[in-house]
């Protein structure tokens, strides 16, 4: 038999060659994940070859390597932190303070200037990117290897930060095709505004301190002395340029310079342009400011760098500022100001907010003299109190906010805010239900700052329905006072309406007569329409048809209201507070006395009703009954009518075209009625 008969047996990688295997294999996955977003293998995949790499190195110490991935994790905390000489100093750049096109005109005219260039020469060439709001770093690589980073410092001196910048999963331990001697990449350590918001999220939910902005928190991150808590932040990092470079050639241009940055691994931002002249640079800006609200990360302008670096040397440099480069920045997006009063105002819909009135402040390319504190609860965990100093932010056009408060610039015996428990505005009880994080006004339809809010409900077609009561008539009527109260709408006369700006007196009747139409409503319906939280029209229907008079539920005590179906202990007691207040009760005596009236009858308590405990779903087009008739005659019989069909749903009403409803309905094997069936079913239980 010969030899090759057999198959050759695979050849086991010694414990070196597989610690290679799993160096390329782990920084490669690791490229994908962090810098590219596009992952190739599962994660417990890439855990299961890390695990692995761990074994191997301790069971052979002498293969470990400062490039391998396991030295991004751990580290033993250090006792402080060591200088670090910059053989390549990490100078400034000069900031352009004017955020107009002219700041960009500006920086062209003095490079060309310098460079000697008349007008009619062709424009500069130059790099545009993003000014990042971060920490700068100094990446040292030799022969490809990770060997040191350090802060920028005072730009002489910075600190070694090296194991703290190895937990960064996007900064490669090893660069790919660069065997150089030495390469320092120079580039921002950041943190993205949805791993900030994240970090918080968890901070709180430990009931620990929250962090200021992502600036800080990156930075205070990097100059941890305990790299297992840095493995905890989520940073990131930007390339941008060079420090000492031996043995590697570099590019004509900066452009082409951060394109090789990016072909060894490193994280390059990709909202770069190469830009001609000042047009160019106005135009980037432009575009910029335009979208940096919506970056994932903050920035406070962009950078420009004439392109060319053989000009960025014929430039050189003036003290300690390159004349090749400049800083456009941004309007201020924070900034320090005093919180001189605490007010809190009431919403459309009875929300109590909290304010801050500030000593204005330009901030974000607007003068700001409010910013909220959201609710109580953000108000005392920011610990805001009146006289303080804070930092405020408005980002594009977010309703500035209060971000932080500078403890120790406060004043002796300021005291902690404490939202009141009635309404700034009417008096009325402001109530926090529980789990909510918001007071609110239970005044509704007396409370003058919810008086616009309370009579489009009370007007819209499922409540009372007073046809042509839409946004913009009752804007004018409550705008130019001649409604003050819900009572108000049916005193109003036809010489009132048509003294309103564009309202014909065809329409002021149609008013008129819409107005006397929507008198004889619906015991359930104006229960509705008086807009009590949490009360529905399924809910408004049910006590309707339970206590069979408007007297009866309004006198009802909290245990009696939880003998409504569906009616819980946060229904009750917001039913129950709405009706104890005076304010609330005159409004619908008031009503009453307008005309209005619906029917009445005996209590029907749900568990006497025929169709009690059913659940019904309604899809299609009935012959002759509309969804909402067939939906009230179901409920007038005690069953509940449901949007979706589920394993709880007793009955499907399919009507024609019926769909994906009646194909779940029959996969479950619930009954299928069409509208003659559901009559049947009705007079049946009748």
């Amino acid at each position: 038999m010969t030899p090759d008969l057999f198959d050759a047996a695979p050849a086991v990688p010694s414990p070196a060659e597989r610690v290679q295997q799993l160096h390329r294999l782990l920084h490669h996955h690791a490229h994908r994940y962090y810098v590219l977003d596009a992952p190739e293998i599962p994660d417990a995949e890439y855990d299961q070859l890390f695990r692995e790499l761990q074994a191997l190195e301790a069971a052979h110490p002498e293969l470990l390597t400062p490039d391998s991935p396991t030295q991004r994790v751990g580290g033993k905390v250090l006792d402080g932190l060591t200088p670090v000489r910059h053989a390549v100093p990490m100078l400034s750049i000069e900031t352009e303070t004017d955020t107009t096109a002219a700041g960009a005109q500006s920086f062209d005219a003095r490079v060309r200037k310098a460079l000697g260039l008349q007008e009619s020469a062709p424009p500069v060439e130059y790099a545009a990117e993003l000014k990042f709001d971060g920490l700068a770093i100094n990446l040292r690589y030799e022969r490809g290897v990770l060997v040191q980073a350090a802060t920028r410092g005072d730009g002489e001196t910075g600190e070694d930060v090296t194991q703290n910048v190895r937990t960064i999963g996007q900064i490669p331990l090893r660069l790919n095709g660069c065997e150089a001697p030495v390469l320092e990449v120079r580039g921002e350590v950041y943190m993205r505004r949805d791993d900030f918001e994240a970090l918080n999220a968890k901070q709180r939910e430990k009931g620990e301190k929250t962090f200021i902005n992502p600036r800080n928190t990156a930075a205070g991150a990097i100059r941890q002395l305990d790299p297992a808590l840095v493995a905890q932040r989520p940073l990131s990092f930007y390339a941008y340029g060079l420090g000492e470079v031996q043995g590697w050639s570099v590019p004509g241009t900066h452009a082409q310079m951060l394109d090789a940055l990016q072909a060894m691994g490193l994280p390059v931002c990709e909202e770069r342009a190469v830009a001609q002249g000042a047009a160019g640079l106005t135009a980037f800006h432009e575009a910029i400011r335009a979208r940096r609200d919506a970056l994932p990360f903050d920035i406070d302008g962009v950078v420009y760098k004439v392109n060319a670096l053989a000009l960025q040397q014929q430039l050189g440099f003036k003290t300690r500022e390159p004349r090749w480069a400049v800083a456009h920045k941004y309007p201020a997006q924070e900034m320090l100001t005093t919180v001189q009063a605490i007010e809190v105002q009431v919403g459309r819909t009875g929300k109590l907010t909290p304010v801050a009135k500030l000593a204005p402040v330009f901030v974000g390319g607007v003068t700001v003299t409010n910013a909220t504190l959201h609710n109580e609860d953000e108000a005392r965990r920011k610990d805001v109190r009146v006289g303080d100093t804070v930092i405020v932010r408005r980002a594009g056009d977010v309703i500035p906010e209060v971000v932080a408060v500078l403890p120790e610039k406060r004043q002796p015996g300021a005291e902690m805010f404490t939202m009141p428990n009635t309404c700034p505005v009417c008096g009325s009880a402001a109530v926090r239900e529980e789990g909510e994080a918001d007071y609110r006004c239970t005044g509704g339809l007396y409370c003058s700052a919810q008086r616009k809010q309370a009579m489009l409900h009370f007007a819209s077609r499922r409540a009372v329905d007073i046809e042509g009561l839409g946004d913009k008539l009752v804007d004018q009527l409550v705008d130019s006072g001649v409604v003050k109260t819900l009572p108000d709408l049916y005193r109003l006369g036809l010489t009132a309406l048509a003294s309103l700006e564009r309202m014909a007196d065809k329409s002021a009747q149609n008013i008129v007569d819409a107005l006397e139409q929507s008198k004889q409503t619906t015991l359930p319906r104006f229960l509705y329409g008086l807009g009590i939280r949490h009360v529905g029209e399924a809910t408004a229907k049910a006590l309707a048809r339970h206590f069979g008079k408007l007297d009866a539920i309004m006198d009802a005590k909290e245990d009696q209201l939880l003998q409504v179906p569906d009616v819980g202990p946060i229904v009750a007691q917001s039913i129950h507070t709405f009706f104890q207040q005076a304010h609330n009760r005159e409004v619908v005596e008031q009503l009453r006395a307008c005309g209005l009236r619906w029917e009445e009858g005996e209590p029907s308590p749900a568990a006497q009703l025929p169709l009690a405990g059913k659940t019904f779903v309604l899809t299609g087009t009935l012959p002759t009954l509309s969804r909402d008739e067939a939906k009230e005659m179901l409920e007038a019989a005690g069953a509940k009518v449901a949007s979706s069909v589920s394993k709880k749903t007793d009955y499907l009403v399919a009507g024609a075209e019926a769909g994906s409803k009646l194909d779940k309905a029959r996969e479950l094997g619930v009954t299928v009625l069409d509208e003659a069936g559901l009559r049947a079913l009705l007079s049946t239980a009748a």
